[in-house]
Formats: C-alpha cells, sequence, structure tokens
C-alpha cells in the first residue's frame, strides 16, 4: 500500500517529462525552417545557461561549481551535444514515432558500454537484451540496401550518443552536485554551438517567430530531464521505464494530427520488441539487487 502513492507520485512526473520530450520535438521542427541544429543547440544553450545561474542564484548552490574533472565534463557534453543535434535533425526528416522508437535503445547501448566506461559486467542476459534491441532497430529502420535513410541512420546514432553521455554522467554524480552538473553541460555546450554555427561566419538570429518556440526547447530541455531524475529517485526504473515509453503513441498521434505522418506497424512491433528487452533487462537486475 505504502508503494502506491509513490508510484503515483513518480508518474506525475514522468508526464512532465514525456510532455516536455514531445514539446521539444514539435519545437524543433518549428525552428529548423530558419535556423540549422547547430543555432538551434546555441540558443538552447544559452536559455539554458541563464536558467542554471537563476535557479543557482536562488537557491544559493553556485558555490558548488568547481573546476574539478573537466575532462570528463568535456567528454560528457561532447557525446551529448553531438547526440542532441543528430536527434534534432532526425525529428525533421523522419516521422517523429521513428526516431522516439529508436532513441528508446539507448538504455540498451548502456548496458553494451558500461563494462567499458563503468567496469560493469556483461551478463548473458545484458546481451539478450541487447541483441533484442538490435532487432527492433532493423525492424523499425526497414533498412534499404538501394537507399540509405539518414534521419534514420541519425536518430540510432544520437541514442549511442546519449548512452555515452548517461555513462559520463554516472562517473561525474560520484563527485559532483547537479548544478555543477548541469552549468558545465549548458556553459560548454554553448561554446560547442558558437564554434560550429560560426565556422562559416554567419549566425542566424532568431525572429519574432522562432524565438518563442527556442524558449520553449531551452524549459523543457532541462524540465524533461529535472522530471526524469525525479521520477528515477522516487520509483525503480522497472516502474518508471513503462511510463516512459507512453511517448511513442502520443508523439505519432502529435505526427499525425499537425504533420499527416503515416505511422506502419513495424514502427510498433520494433518499438514493442526494444521496449520488452529494455524492460526485461531492468527487471531482471532489480531482482538480482533485492
Amino acid at each position: 500500500m505504502r508503494q502506491r502513492p509513490a508510484i503515483l507520485q513518480a508518474a506525475i512526473w514522468m508526464s512532465g517529462a514525456i510532455v516536455s520530450f514531445c514539446s521539444m520535438a514539435v519545437a524543433g521542427r518549428a525552428v529548423s525552417i530558419e535556423l540549422d541544429t547547430f543555432e538551434l543547440m546555441t540558443y538552447r544553450s544559452m536559455i539554458g545557461l541563464t536558467l542554471v545561474l537563476i535557479i543557482g542564484s536562488l537557491t544559493g548552490s553556485l558555490g558548488q561549481i568547481t573546476r574539478q574533472s573537466l575532462g570528463l565534463h568535456f567528454l560528457r557534453n561532447i557525446a551529448h551535444f553531438a547526440g542532441q543535434n543528430m536527434w534534432f535533425f532526425a525529428v525533421t526528416v523522419i516521422p517523429l514515432a521513428q526516431v522516439f522508437a529508436l532513441e528508446f535503445t539507448s538504455p540498451l547501448w548502456v548496458t553494451l558500454l558500461a563494462p567499458l566506461v563503468l567496469g560493469e559486467r556483461l551478463t548473458k542476459m545484458r546481451v539478450f537484451a541487447a541483441f533484442m534491441g538490435f532487432v527492433g532497430i532493423i525492424i523499425v529502420a526497414r533498412p534499404d540496401v538501394i537507399e540509405l535513410n539518414l534521419g534514420v541512420v541519425m536518430a540510432a546514432l544520437s541514442a549511442i550518443s546519449f548512452a555515452g553521455s548517461a555513462l559520463f554522467t554516472k562517473l561525474l554524480t560520484r563527485g559532483q552536485t547537479i548544478i555543477c552538473i548541469m552549468f558545465w553541460l549548458t556553459l560548454m555546450q554553448l561554446c560547442f554551438g558558437i564554434i560550429c554555427a560560426g565556422y562559416d561566419g554567419d549566425i542566424a538570429l532568431p525572429s519574432a517567430t522562432t524565438l518563442p518556440w527556442l524558449g520553449l526547447i531551452g524549459c523543457a530541455g532541462l524540465l524533461a530531464h529535472f522530471c526524469l531524475t525525479k521520477a528515477l529517485s522516487i520509483a525503480p526504473a522497472v516502474v518508471v521505464l513503462p511510463i516512459d515509453f507512453i511517448r511513442l503513441p502520443l508523439v505519432a498521434l502529435i505526427g499525425a494530427l499537425f504533420y499527416a505522418e503515416k505511422v506502419g506497424l513495424s514502427v510498433y512491433i520494433g518499438a514493442f520488441i526494444i521496449f520488452s528487452a529494455n524492460y526485461a533487462n531492468i527487471w531482471f537486475e532489480s531482482r538480482k539487487q533485492a
């Protein structure tokens, strides 16, 4: 009985994360007409850094920001910057449901990369879950031997980058506070964005039309990760993960209503296999730790 309020709270927090992630996808499409992904990330990071400094000032936690582990911060933010740019590119060229289905492979990449980054053991169950995840990828992507779909490739690669970012974040949390991690996240990615967007000497300024969308992206990005972290701190991952999967049918509905996207049955079949592999792996791991 005591677990029910916790699960309800986790579901509420995950609802915030789901709405935020979907909002980012819609806003990303809206600004892609005027801004490329590097420019988008520049302005998103600028807004994010401002929010971090304001929140840090209000909570009195700016003193927790240190220059320790800058190399690890750099690796974490390179991975996240690459993944976010590829994700924003993918949402503009392939159906939103396909992007989100491929994004759900990120935990499986964490499983495969954890032995290299965190020194964790690669068990038979983890290998099986990763294999089933790849099966799901093939079903969702429906690779064509003649023509390679760049949007699908970018979505799949973004999942790998997000996995690397998650692993490096795990290392950072062993000695860094959240405000410190978020500060270097937004500051470094602002620098990356300026360099990549300005290499040709031309950075487009946001118009009155795109500015509200950029504000939504900046706020939704921070809110999504905050809500997800809160949900995971309240309830086990084996409970949170199925809630997060609601994102797929929701974003498919958004794609159908606003962009006239038609999602084939293969996307749902592949996504179900990916989800099942993730769920089975987390359930097995939680049983071992119990």
